[in-house]
């Protein structure tokens, strides 16, 4: 028998979603809620004065509606203020779009988002 969660249960399950899912949570509402994360990379990055992480995705978007949400999503990606507690997304660029049109519309994206650790 499962439990109801009280909201404040709810909260600390969200509050604990690492950067990488919640990077995929942002793209996914900036794309409407379509679009569907196929490979999510990580590559550690670091400078002199800042340590961070490479996020590169790929997401595919099947269907008229969700080719539609995915182009919204390219053309916002680059300028989108994304809030991800612990992190500055300092770059956010699109590397790649494929699309296919039979037998039905499809788009492949391959993104990438540069993080930053706050201190």
């Amino acid at each position: 028998m499962f439990a109801d969660q009280s909201p404040a249960a709810k909260g600390a399950r969200i509050a604990r979603r690492s950067a990488p899912e919640r990077i995929e949570a942002a793209l996914r509402a900036l794309a409407s809620g379509h679009g569907q994360i196929i490979v999510h990379r990580e590559i550690p990055w670091a400078s002199i004065t800042f340590a961070g992480a490479r996020h590169t995705l790929s997401m595919s978007f099947s269907g008229m509606t969700a080719v539609e949400a995915g182009e919204r999503m390219i053309a916002q990606l680059p300028d989108h203020e994304f809030v991800i507690p612990g992190q500055l997304v300092a770059d956010a660029q699109v590397l790649a779009v494929d699309h296919a049109m039979l037998p039905e519309p499809v788009m492949r994206v391959e993104v990438e988002l540069l993080l930053l650790e706050e201190s």
